[in-house]
């Protein structure tokens, strides 16, 4: 047990201290790893957003990174809009005559979700699927598809047909491995109406919505996953004034206050939550606090078995930091942040391959990885191996680390600096090290020995030798270490 491991931990450290006397590395670039304390799995938090699109519907030419990577999950949001042609996910997009009797397979259109269906069980990537609609970013000069449905009955029963098709195969469909079905996306965007963007109705009618379809849907579906409400996060709930944004008028602290009437009335009414999502935006640091509120948020109103899946993150976006060293040294240390936190999964925002503020991982003039998407296959190292150990880093340490084993022999340990400055690193490591790779402003993913500093702006994987498991070399993928 891992309550007992302290013991374990002062000997490690009372060891490096030794070293630290007789070289003089600073205290700051310690790690610590108790290999004797299993914390748990490494978790999902690898999951990834919007796919990359390229090739559909003939043929994905771009899934193959999301194998590569040991991607677990892909949240299907934003595919079915302008990203999509409109033709992808939605409920509109499937579903096109919402006064068409939703008894009948041939008022449901699924063949281009299909493809994307296939593509994505093909790649070994298990959706996270949305049943809603895409933002409408303008909604000052147009609305289409971001009303409240005028029948929340009827869209429970076409959302119904949706599952059986993927599931159970109703209409020629499907029978895949999906377990997560969320209802709506960031209902509460906007507290004026006319400005949300996702939901054009009020936070009551949003509630009133989710129960009657989570419920009904929970009543069909017993073995699967019925959640929600991808609510836009908890910016406004962490630091001193967390209790004043609570009850704020400003948009973040409205955020909150909507899920904390959610959570009480999904409490009085017993109303289906098997998994609460959230979004955030903020830095590795902040983003983290934000998931610990949310889980602190759920237990005190009673949700302690509710799933929590942080499935909309990116630090700070912008255009100016896509593709470089200092963004995928953020996104390493919030994919450790969030391993060693207490969500269940992650998906970042996202994995399209497009211009704009987000899509981090792929190129969109080139179709090919930006140096984030090595974070993935980073992560995927733990995950690979399973079983995650205790990690301790001082907190004037400015790393993130994370570290797991196999149980065989097997090790592997990720470090992420996002900094702009060096940090000295010292390891307890347990074998010979098989490999190590690092990724910062002038190298991708590169083979090196262990350095004795970790350089700003950077991340990196290392792995250890076992008899057991055949050591990764450069010319082995992560796909052919993971079949």
């Amino acid at each position: 047990m891992c309550s007992n491991s302290l013991e374990g931990v002062r000997r490690i450290t009372l060891c490096l201290l030794a070293a630290i006397c007789f070289d003089g590395i600073s205290a700051a670039g310690i790690q610590l790893i108790d290999w004797n304390c299993v914390t748990g799995p490494v978790k999902p938090v690898n999951g990834v957003g919007q796919p990359p699109l390229q090739g559909l519907p003939r043929k994905a030419t771009m899934m193959h990174y999301l194998k590569e990577a040991g991607i677990p999950f892909s949240r299907l949001h934003d595919v079915g809009g302008p990203y999509g042609r409109m033709v992808y996910v939605d409920i509109p997009n499937i579903f096109r005559n919402f006064d068409a009797d939703e008894n009948d397979p041939a008022n449901y259109d699924f063949a281009f979700t299909d493809r994307l269906m296939d593509a994505l069980a093909e790649n070994g990537v298990e959706p996270f699927y949305r049943l809603g609609v895409t933002i409408e970013n303008y909604p000052e000069v147009a609305r289409y598809r971001i009303d409240p449905p005028k029948d929340p009955a009827k869209w429970a029963r076409i959302a119904e047909h949706i599952i059986r098709h993927y599931t159970e195969g109703w209409g020629d469909g499907r029978r895949m491995k999906i377990r997560y079905w969320e209802i709506w996306n960031e209902p509460e965007n906007y507290q004026n109406p006319e400005e949300n963007c996702m939901w054009r109705g009020d936070w009551k009618s949003y509630m009133d919505f989710y129960g009657v379809v989570a419920t009904y849907l929970k009543s069909k579906f017993p073995d699967l996953k019925i959640g929600g409400y991808a609510s836009c996060g908890f910016y406004a709930a962490v630091g001193a004034n967390a209790v004043a944004a609570a009850n704020s008028s400003t948009r973040t602290g409205y955020f909150v206050k909507c899920a904390h009437e959610f959570l009480a009335r999904a409490k009085k009414e017993n109303w289906p939550l098997d998994f609460f999502s959230f979004h955030s935006y903020s830095k590795p640091d902040a983003a983290i606090k934000q998931v610990e509120y949310a889980r602190k948020l759920l237990d005190g109103y009673g949700f302690e078995k509710t799933e929590l899946s942080f499935n909309e993150w990116l630090p700070a976006p912008s255009k100016q930091s896509r593709g470089t060293a200092l963004q995928a040294s953020m996104i390493a240390a919030e994919l450790i942040g969030l391993q060693n936190g207490p969500c269940d999964n992650a998906m970042i925002y996202d994995a399209k391959c497009g211009t704009g503020n987000y899509s981090p991982l792929f190129n969109p003039l080139t179709e090919e990885p930006h140096r984030a998407y090595y974070a993935f296959l980073a992560f995927n190292e733990l995950r690979r191996l399973g079983k995650a150990v205790k990690t301790v880093s001082p907190e004037d340490c400015g790393m993130y680390v994370a570290a797991a084993k196999d149980g065989k022999g097997a090790a592997a340990v990720m470090l992420a600096n996002c900094e702009n400055t060096a940090k000295p690193l010292r390891l307890n490591l347990t074998g010979e090290i098989a490999i190590c790779r690092i990724t910062d402003s002038e190298r991708i993913f590169s083979q090196i020995e262990l350095p004795e500093s970790l350089p700003p702006y950077s991340f990196l994987i290392v792995t250890t030798k076992s008899k057991e498991v055949k050591p990764w070399c450069a010319k082995q993928s992560s796909a052919e270490l993971t079949e």
